[in-house]
């Protein structure tokens, strides 16, 4: 089996791997739309942690790494999954790509990835980015900062993939660092 991870899932990976290969999914976009009422907030001012949204554009791309499970190690990996993405996230089956430099030989395959729909409780779409911005500066939950999480992501998707489009992930990080230098008094 493989999983997709392209939040906190590239940096973060807290479940037993054989095999790890950076890529892309095409035909969605990142975007900072669920809330975390748990991991990066709290239920009375969650943060916000991403999804993925259906693009207009199927040439669209979204960086992350592919992740295979060891068949022993399926059914613990898909629980631990699917406690830890409780908050409104389902599976789907992606086409995904490798990154042109990989050596295992792939160059295409089927793999697992949790997205969060539309309509879940905790789905808050927000085309502003200043409002969004504004609530991922404020907020902590038991993981840590909200800010926190959008910076590592940043880091992340720069470091596995340097030519990488993604102006909602790094316009959302430029206007997160101005709000908590403002804060600061720096």
């Amino acid at each position: 089996m493989w999983l997709f991870g392209y939040g906190s899932l590239i940096w973060k990976v807290d479940f037993p791997v054989e095999t790890k290969i950076v890529g892309y999914i095409k035909g969605y976009v990142r975007r900072f739309y669920q809330t975390s009422p748990e991991h990066r907030g709290v239920p009375s001012k969650p943060g916000r942690v991403v999804t993925l949204l259906p693009s207009s554009n199927p040439e669209d791309t979204v960086w992350g790494v592919a992740y295979k499970i060891r068949e022993d190690d399926v059914a613990k990996v898909l629980d631990h999954l699917d406690y830890r993405e409780k908050s409104g996230y389902e599976k789907r089956n992606v086409s995904f790509y490798t990154k042109d430099n990989d050596t295992t030989g792939l160059t295409s395959f089927k793999l697992t990835v949790y997205i969060a729909e539309q309509e879940n409780e905790w789905f808050a779409e927000e085309p502003n980015l200043s409002v969004i911005a504004r609530q991922i500066a404020e907020c902590e939950g038991r993981s840590g900062t909200n800010a926190e999480y959008l910076f590592k992501l940043a880091d992340a998707v720069r470091a596995i993939a340097p030519n990488a489009v993604d102006p909602h992930l790094f316009d959302l990080e430029s206007e997160v660092n101005k709000i908590l230098r403002n804060t600061s008094g720096a």
